[in-house]
């Protein structure tokens, strides 16, 4: 699977934890060792894998670490450039908890003060990213928020596939066209719109406001997804992301 380092963004309440947490357990499911991150400030993906409440209730975001963070990046030449120690796969394996063949890492957010601070907890999550990205025999999954913001260049690079989920409204259809924008300031192509609780024309209520970009997939409405935070194992739903995923990897090959 050529793809299987996966970012999912959208606006909030769009679907993507449920997206990302069957993606993983799809991965997970065709023997691949699977890290999951949950890059989102509602923290949410846990809770849709099916980890049990004892395990998350011991979870707490690296983005909530700060004085540990801050301690970790140490300045490397001075102005915004920071340098690890100790290596970054110690944190990874210190925070990553484990359960039915996915690795969970909960990141969190951070709210740096004035556009453009860099700050040593942001540098410190970005480099957790770039090294799970860069890590070969894992697949990975990044449930995202809107602004990309765990995302450098150099590791925008190494995706296998940015996918902007979308449900049938102009609101949200604006927000994809916003993340396209951010995503090309990394050099990172957006692979295509997930448009998520389809009814019959709802491909044509978004259209209009998506300027262009590709609806790759269209996964049904299944009112049974809100009735549990866990994402099912069987059902349309799961079915329509297993060919989103093998549409992915033929685009690879081709």
């Amino acid at each position: 699977m050529g793809t299987a380092k996966l970012a999912i963004a959208g606006k909030g309440g769009v679907g993507k934890t449920t997206l990302s947490a069957t993606l993983a357990r799809a991965l997970a499911s065709a023997g691949r060792r699977v890290i999951a991150v949950d890059a989102d400030p509602n923290n949410c993906l846990g809770r849709a894998l099916g980890f049990p409440e004892d395990v998350l209730a011991g979870v707490t975001p690296l983005s909530e670490m700060r004085e540990r963070l801050t301690t970790l990046a140490g300045r490397a030449g001075g102005g915004a450039f920071y340098e690890l120690d100790p290596p970054v796969w110690r944190l990874i394996e210190e925070h990553l908890v484990e359960h039915a063949g996915v690795g969970l890492l909960v990141m969190g957010t951070v709210e740096e003060p004035g556009a453009g601070c860099v700050c040593p907890e942001s540098a410190v999550l970005k480099s957790v990213v770039r090294a799970l990205v860069e890590e070969e025999d894992t697949a990975l999954v990044l449930d995202m928020e809107a602004g990309l913001e765990h995302l450098g260049r150099g590791t925008a690079r190494h995706i296998g596939a940015l996918l902007v989920v979308v449900e049938p409204t102009p609101a949200s259809a604006r927000t994809a066209v916003r993340i396209a924008r951010l995503a090309e300031g990394l050099h990172l192509r957006v692979s295509g719109v997930v448009l998520n609780k389809s009814l019959p024309g709802a491909d044509a209520t978004v259209a209009p406001y998506l300027e262009g970009l590709e609806v790759i997939a269209t996964l049904p409405f299944d009112r049974s997804l809100g009735e549990t935070e866990r994402v099912p194992t069987t059902g349309s739903y799961v079915e329509a992301v297993s060919a989103l995923l093998d549409r992915l990897d033929a685009q690879v090959v081709a």
